[in-house]
């Protein structure tokens, strides 16, 4: 089954403008934009047959072009990733059988993540749709309810049922937990990484869904799907002692770069 990898990235963030350009310092000492970063993961994957920048910005897609990115051009009026991504493989044209949407904000995603969720979601042929999810530690918790202390908007939880069949998604702390936990233990709290694989049919069929009440509510582009009725299937990835962060704020810079540092990445 082949394969394509879709990276959207646009300027105008509401929360952080210009972000796919920001500048990160890794390991070595040295500084790579957030789509350099992204791309870099992208082509660590196993398996995949191809890989794009979709943007609407000739910023970012020059700056794309510098280290001989693949780039296609996308309208401004692609409301979030997921629809960048529709309108990308338009252009492109058919021949993929499964689409593999690496958001521009999650420089720190492994490659086993994707390699896993393409597997997932071959492994399932009901599913119409699947995202990775992460079993939180303690640090990470602390990490997402000291966002949402300082108002900030973090990263998103996920629940699902026993089949793994998403249930709802939050930009809130979900399932509530009032227990205590160490930096290195588990909790019952799921980070939902912010990478779809989609079969083609359900990527060309959701922009021409409108945006229901609480896909516009949380700002989540994947409860389009859920509040369609379509299979999407959670994916359970293991941290291997990696640790994932994605870029949302500018206040994510230093503990991006100090993860890059700790984890020794370049």
């Amino acid at each position: 089954m082949s394969v394509l990898v879709v990276i959207p990235a646009r300027y105008a963030s509401t929360r952080y403008p210009g972000k796919p350009l920001v500048a990160l310092r890794g390991a070595a000492g040295d500084a790579k934009s957030l789509i350099r970063r992204s791309w870099d993961a992208a082509m660590s994957v196993a398996g995949v047959d191809r890989v794009v920048v979709a943007t609407d910005d000739y910023r970012i897609a020059d700056a794309a072009r510098t280290f001989d990115a693949e780039v296609v051009m996308t309208s401004t009026a692609c409301e979030n990733g997921t629809e960048r991504c529709a309108e990308a493989v338009r252009n492109l044209g058919d021949g993929y059988d499964i689409v593999v949407n690496l958001q521009g904000d999650a420089p720190l995603t492994p490659a086993w993540f994707i390699e896993d969720l393409v597997a997932g979601l071959r492994a399932q042929p009901d599913a119409q749709v699947a995202t990775p999810v992460l079993r939180t530690d303690g640090r990470a918790l602390n990490g997402l309810l000291e966002d949402r202390r300082a108002g900030r908007v973090g990263g998103t939880t996920a629940v699902f049922g026993a089949d793994h069949n998403a249930l709802y998604f939050s930009k809130e702390v979900i399932p509530f937990t009032g227990n205590v936990y160490s930096d290195d233990a588990d909790t019952p709290v799921f980070h939902h990484v912010g990478v779809y694989a989609y079969r083609p049919a359900a990527l060309a069929a959701y922009p021409t869904w409108s945006a229901g009440p609480l896909e516009r509510l949380e700002g989540l582009e994947q409860l389009r799907f859920l509040e369609r009725g379509a299979h999407m299937l959670c994916v359970e990835v293991a941290a291997k002692g990696r640790q994932f962060w994605e870029l949302n704020n500018p206040e994510d810079v230093p503990r991006i770069e100090a993860m890059l540092q700790e984890m020794g990445i370049a």
